[in-house]
């Protein structure tokens, strides 16, 4: 027996089709029958349920598309970086976030939500999961910290308790824990991206129902280090689609994709030129 379309003739699964199974302009396709030849046109592949018919009436609309995590990623570090510096007590005193909230407003929120968007593309689970949970977020800062500027609301100081905000925090800690789960079996830059920033939440969190400065500050030297492990990823994303090679090991469970200068192991396209297949990034 031989290997016809990933099934063998005669296994009763599918009827023996050995024609190319996609009909040119004749419309036509020829298969073997007990040594006879026999013509079939578009009506019958048309609802024939045999593989070739399958095959020949199956389209697959390619659309070039990079990673949209570089973009959300980026996005994420560039908010998280500077919100997280200010909220560790780096610098900035109670006005700082009205004059972070612009930038981190559309750099974290606008660009992350676009990068869910096109990551639904790419069969991206997690970053479907990452990037709109943190874009939202940071949009609903935003809007916080205008509505502060505004006077419609007061200001939210560390240090302080205040239940309501923590529960911000409560749900972006489950979501993102949920996401580092699914992370982790895909490679360890972008898992620990997601444990450090769910550590992050999770003290938060826990430092606005209690009050606690410290636990606010340690939140946001972990939100620093979820920064700083996403330029390091989206770096090495960056660099692998550019060049088609690994230049900086995102810790594939691959060791060998892991190798300066080896192909990825699961690269962004295919080599013939069929880019969006693939699924994730």
């Amino acid at each position: 027996m031989t290997e016809r379309f990933g099934t063998r003739q005669g296994s009763g699964r599918y009827p023996a089709a050995s024609a190319e199974p996609y009909p040119r302009e004749d419309v036509r396709e020829r298969e073997s029958t007990n040594g006879r030849s026999s013509a079939r046109g578009l009506e019958e592949l048309a609802v024939a349920q045999d593989e070739a018919a399958w095959r020949s009436r199956t389209r697959v609309v390619l659309t070039p598309l990079s990673a949209p995590s570089i973009m959300g990623l980026f996005g994420f570090m560039g908010a998280t970086l500077m919100v997280g510096a200010w909220q560790a007590g780096w610098y900035g005193g109670t006005t700082t976030p009205l004059i972070l909230f612009p930038f981190a407003m559309v750099f974290g929120g606008l660009a992350q939500l676009v990068a869910a968007f096109y990551s639904f593309r790419a069969r991206d689970g997690v970053g479907v999961a990452a990037h709109s949970t943190w874009g939202s977020f940071w949009i609903g800062w935003g809007i916080l910290q205008l509505l502060i500027a505004t006077h419609v609301l007061p200001a939210i100081t560390l240090g302080s308790t205040n239940t309501s905000f923590a529960f911000w925090f409560v749900s972006l800690g489950a979501i993102t824990i949920s996401a580092a789960l699914a992370a982790t079996g895909r490679n360890m830059a972008i898992a620990l991206v997601l444990w450090t920033l769910a550590a992050g939440a999770s003290l938060t969190a826990v430092g606005f129902f209690t009050g606690s400065l410290t636990i606010d500050r340690i939140g946001g030297w972990l939100f620093v280090i979820s920064a700083g492990l996403a330029w390091y990823t989206a770096t090495a994303m960056t660099m692998s689609a550019s060049t088609g090679r690994t230049i900086l090991p995102l810790g594939d469970y691959n060791a060998e994709s892991n190798i300066p200068g080896r192909r990825p192991a699961e690269p962004l396209e295919y080599e013939p030129g069929m880019p969006g297949v693939r699924v994730g990034q």
